[in-house]
């Protein structure tokens, strides 16, 4: 949701000949110019470069030639040619808006976001009021996490003009990166207010993700349908529907939502083995094991040995599944939730001490964890 439209840059005029008919090169200069600019607005990036380089070859300073083959390059995504397009403009022409402009969406798409906000900063000296420019900056801060700093430009946007969508998206994300979920909600909600019906697919997925990091799985629900109303294979919307039907408890709709995204995408280990765990939560554990087996089979993925080692346990095949996860944690010694099944092996084999020493042996690690903590006081009782 962050990579929203370029909408308030502005443009460079070409619409009036600024030459006022006197020199003949020179109009032939600017004519080059506005079709150029015509020809990137049309996309026609051949065409446009060729304008601009007829104009570079009579006049090799020429502003106007140098932000268009800069913008041509941005276009096409050669984004460290545009930068040096737009660098040679701002040497023969120090401060030229557009190439500012230019530059810092390079410095942004190459995330190199420092350099972005220095830019965009120079610009703001300028014109300070600038909202474009001013939510630039803001997200420039949320992606280097500079919390204080991107909140403060962005209500500085909403102080300039309340709704607009720009800041509430940003602020919606920057609160939902620090996990404020809360806050994120009340802001991407306020879009849905102004823009009903039409509000973008991708803040239908984030108001549901905040519902899931809330664990109010029922609420997130209606969310991922309206996103999957307007998009039916909508990744974002299966996942969040699927997984806030696992947390509802409800298995079997987790289930067709997991499909759906494996007749997609049949390689996603991930996504096999969340299938796997719906299947096993069910008891079909043969279908289950087809599933871990199957994201093994792509990569080694530490879920699917995991959810293989539960059903070995299920099935009372106690000293298997202590093996396995035994391996698992020599490799992964920090995964809580390996300790914790480890734990329940011993248990259902009927050796408590060593039960309890799996938790033990965790908490050596100086890790405080509450679900480990819990499992200790159950054993001890």
């Amino acid at each position: 949701m962050s990579d929203l439209p370029n909408a308030g840059f502005p443009q460079q005029d070409h619409e009036h000949d600024p030459t006022g008919g006197q020199n003949p090169e020179i109009v032939e200069i600017a004519d080059l110019s506005k079709r150029g600019y015509q020809y990137l607005k049309e996309n026609r990036m051949v065409d446009a470069e060729t304008c601009f380089a007829k104009i570079i070859e009579r006049d090799g300073e020429n502003n106007y030639a140098l932000v268009g083959l800069g913008d041509a390059a941005r276009k096409r995504g050669s984004f460290r040619d545009a930068v040096d397009y737009y660098k040679k403009c701002l040497v023969y022409h120090p401060g030229n808006n557009y190439a500012l402009f230019g530059l810092a969406d390079c410095y942004k798409a190459l995330n190199q976001y420092q350099k972005a906000i220095e830019i965009w900063e120079q610009y703001l000296l300028h014109d300070n009021k600038n909202i474009t420019v001013l939510t630039r900056v803001a997200d420039a801060y949320r992606k280097v996490r500079d919390f204080r700093k991107s909140k403060a430009i962005y209500l500085r946007v909403l102080e300039m003009e309340g709704d607009n969508p720009y800041a509430l998206i940003g602020l919606g994300h920057l609160h939902y990166d620090f996990k404020e979920y809360k806050d994120a909600l009340m802001y991407w909600q306020k879009m849905v207010e102004m823009q009903g019906d039409s509000v973008d697919i991708r803040v239908l997925t984030s108001i549901g993700n905040c519902y899931r990091k809330l664990k109010q799985f029922e609420q997130g629900v209606p969310h991922f349908e309206k996103a999957l109303e307007k998009e039916p294979n909508n990744f974002y919307a299966l996942f969040g529907l699927a997984d806030c039907y696992r947390g509802i408890g409800q298995q079997e709709k987790s289930l067709n939502y997991w499909n759906r995204i494996i007749e997609q995408d049949p390689r996603n280990k991930v996504i096999l083995t969340r299938a796997g765990d719906a299947y096993r939560h069910l008891g079909d554990f043969k279908r289950a094991s087809e599933y871990y087996e199957r994201a093994l089979n792509i990569e080694f993925d530490v879920y699917a040995v995991l959810g293989m080692a539960v059903i070995a346990r299920l099935q009372g095949k106690h000293e298997d599944a202590i093996q396995s996860l035994r391996r698992l944690i020599q490799n992964d010694p920090k995964n809580y939730r390996l300790a914790i099944e480890l734990s329940e092996c011993y248990l259902a084999s009927g050796d408590k001490q060593r039960a309890l020493e799996a938790l033990v042996e965790y908490q050596r690690l100086g890790i405080r964890n509450v679900y480990i903590q819990d499992m200790i006081a159950r054993i001890q009782k």
